[in-house]
């Protein structure tokens, strides 16, 4: 979670940090704690707030239960707060600064610290390549900034934040209608476990209208009254599981559901070869 630190006001915020923008601290109090021992007068650091796995990944599954959106043995103590910019400091605006002198001001700041408050590590890399590393090894992604260029909030070509994304076939095993009359709302899809099929979740994007009310067209045509997956649905139209829908998506939840999935295609189920399977 992107978020901006403001000292002495110790307070967080989701950026981009403007007024009246809502005040996280109260979820966030080790790492408002944390920001009584930075040595500085006044400062906004931008940052990213994290819970480590058991690899030191971040997870987004964790976070959420460290804020307390789900049950979880985690608790706000566990957020770390990375810091990978400096926008203020004792009184002077740095964002006309370029990004190498922001981070020259923001390493005395956050170095060696091993709270929760820690500096984000800097890769000089070719770009394509850190990402393809960086997703093998399971990371959420990048964010990669022009060393020379000023401090831009919101979106700008002199920073990109890169998700890494995966792309598998599941089952199509259902779909949600549309409030738009004769479209599909979600796809209910399914991957294999052993010779079962488990359901992993819905789908509710990446169709255009039109492409929308082909898909509704083509399932009723195999609707059916028997669900290929143990799912209890209120309103859901149940198919069989005889079509394959790509997927492009960010990982995986900690209930076992796609997180951010999105419809590229559709095709016959011709053999579960290429189906994904759970382990």
């Amino acid at each position: 979670m992107r978020l901006g630190l403001v000292w002495p006001a110790q307070s967080l915020r989701r950026f981009p940090v403007v007024e009246g923008s809502y005040d996280w601290t109260s979820k966030f109090s080790s790492i408002a704690d944390d920001a009584r021992r930075l040595a500085v007068k006044s400062a906004i650091l931008d940052g990213e707030a994290v819970v480590l796995d058991e690899k030191g990944r971040a997870d987004f599954g964790m976070l959420q239960r460290a804020l307390g959106r789900l049950p979880s043995p985690y608790d706000a103590g566990a957020i770390i707060f990375f810091a990978f910019d400096l926008l203020y400091l004792d009184g002077c605006d740095l964002r006309r600064l370029p990004q190498r002198e922001r981070r020259r001001l923001l390493e005395p700041i956050v170095a060696g610290r091993e709270g929760a408050i820690r500096l984000s590590e800097q890769v000089e890399a070719d770009g394509e390549e850190f990402l393809r590393v960086a997703c093998a090894h399971g990371l959420e992604g990048i964010i990669a900034k022009h060393r020379e260029r000023p401090y831009r909030s919101g979106r700008h070509d002199c920073w990109r934040k890169i998700t890494c994304t995966r792309r598998d076939s599941f089952v199509i095993v259902g779909f949600e209608p549309s409030t738009v009359p004769g479209a599909i709302g979600r796809l209910l899809l399914a991957a294999r476990k052993g010779g079962e099929l488990v359901y992993v979740g819905c789908c509710g994007t990446g169709w255009s209208h039109q492409e929308s009310v082909k898909l509704r067209e083509l399932l009723e045509e195999i609707e059916t009254g028997a669900p290929a997956v143990n799912l209890k649905r209120k309103g859901a139209v149940f198919t069989q599981p005889v079509l394959v829908a790509e997927v492009v998506y960010r990982a995986w939840t900690d209930e076992g559901k796609l997180r951010h999935p999105s419809f590229k295609g559709i095709r016959e189920r011709a053999d579960d070869t290429a189906i994904y399977e759970l382990k």
